[in-house]
């Protein structure tokens, strides 16, 4: 993919990304790629606020990849307890399939192992989404059997549209 370039996130970003993450996994617009959350999540999937906190911390970047100017895709990823802590990934929908997320996965890997100097990379991921858990699994990332609640009542996550939703801890080794 000829002009793909990374980048870290800045402030002015954030309203780009706020939008990019949403249109990936939330309402209609996110049905065109597989990360849909459509049909257990409404509402947003990131808060500026939060995105900001993100930005600006210490061991922590939002890696940005675009080509042309364009933002195709992001993650997020920080140090948490010793380890490196991935999140917030989202491709463009309408590109989804095509490799984008595995060369931003890849960079997010080589900033926490090559960079940060951890041993391990983690995730949460909502463990009813058992297609997304294979596409990590596929990438080398193995489930721990540990679980954490939803942050029910807290609409900078989302709204959820049923109970039972819960978080299972993702885990690979990077060296």
């Amino acid at each position: 993919m000829p002009d793909l370039h990374f980048r870290d996130a800045i402030v002015d970003d954030i309203p780009a990304l706020a939008a990019l993450v949403t249109r990936a996994y939330r309402g209609d617009a996110s049905r065109v790629g597989w990360t849909t959350e459509a049909d257990v999540l409404d509402g947003n999937r990131i808060d500026a606020d939060v995105l900001r906190h993100d930005i600006e911390r210490d061991r922590s970047r939002v890696i940005l990849l675009e080509r042309d100017g364009e933002l195709l895709s992001c993650a997020h990823v920080c140090e948490d307890a010793g380890a490196g802590y991935f999140g917030m990934f989202a491709v463009e929908p309408r590109l989804q399939g095509g490799g984008i997320g595995k060369r931003v996965m890849d960079e997010a890997e080589r900033v926490v192992r090559d960079d940060w100097q951890l041993p391990v990379m983690r995730m949460t991921v909502i463990d009813l989404r058992s297609e997304l858990i294979a596409f990590y699994e596929r990438r080398g990332y193995r489930r721990t059997g540990v679980f954490k609640p939803f942050p029910y009542g807290d609409e900078r996550y989302g709204i959820p549209r049923r109970d039972d939703l819960r978080f299972e801890v993702l885990e690979k080794p990077l060296r």
